[in-house]
């Protein structure tokens, strides 16, 4: 059997525009509205048996103005960004310009003291892997961008340098069809 799983990004809010480092903001009212214009196309999600989402506000958010109702995950939450957790990226490279350096050549890099881009990559591997072949009517996962682009980088056994390749839009839909350790990405009209 094979499941056929579906990630939704979630809707935007102020720490994306920023580029900072996620600290769990809810949805800015841009967001809301951006959620709701999308939800008559989007609503078809809801058809899903099993529905996720990770932990934070605004994937929480995004779920409850599509009408999703989904499930928080605490595996499908973001990258642990220990002491940059809130800040920008502007605002870590001018305090710390050599651990940013190192964080973004090397995937087994954490000096922010959370988790490396690896680790982070294999939670979401194995969080993928663990769910069940009975899809029925499938699964959906409103996700972070940043787990869509895990996802994508296990998914495809990509070298972890790859996440930085992949760019991930709020609201926009990946689905993966397959069963564990053989996944597809299937990119529907």
């Amino acid at each position: 059997m094979s499941v056929r799983l579906k990630l939704l990004a979630a809707a935007r809010n102020s720490s994306l525009l920023e580029t900072r480092f996620d600290d769990d903001r809810p949805l800015d009212a841009a967001g809301w509205h951006e959620a709701e214009r999308a939800a008559p196309v989007l609503c078809r999600l809801a058809a899903a048996e099993l529905r996720y989402c990770s932990p934070s506000a605004r994937c929480r958010q995004t779920g409850e103005a599509l009408g999703l109702r989904p499930l928080a995950q605490p595996a499908l939450r973001d990258c642990d960004m220990g002491r940059w957790r809130g800040r920008t990226l502007g605002e870590v490279t001018a305090a710390e310009p050599r651990a940013v350096e190192a964080w973004l050549a090397d995937p087994r890099s954490a000096p922010h003291g959370g988790e490396s881009l690896l680790e982070f990559i294999t939670r979401i591997g194995s969080w993928l892997e663990t769910r069940p072949a009975e899809d029925a009517a499938g699964l959906l996962a409103v996700a972070e961008p940043a787990v869509v682009r895990a996802a994508l980088v296990y998914v495809f056994q990509a070298p972890p340098h790859a996440y930085w390749r992949i760019d991930v839009q709020p609201l926009s839909v990946t689905t993966l069809t397959g069963r564990s350790g053989k996944w597809d990405l299937l990119l529907e009209a």
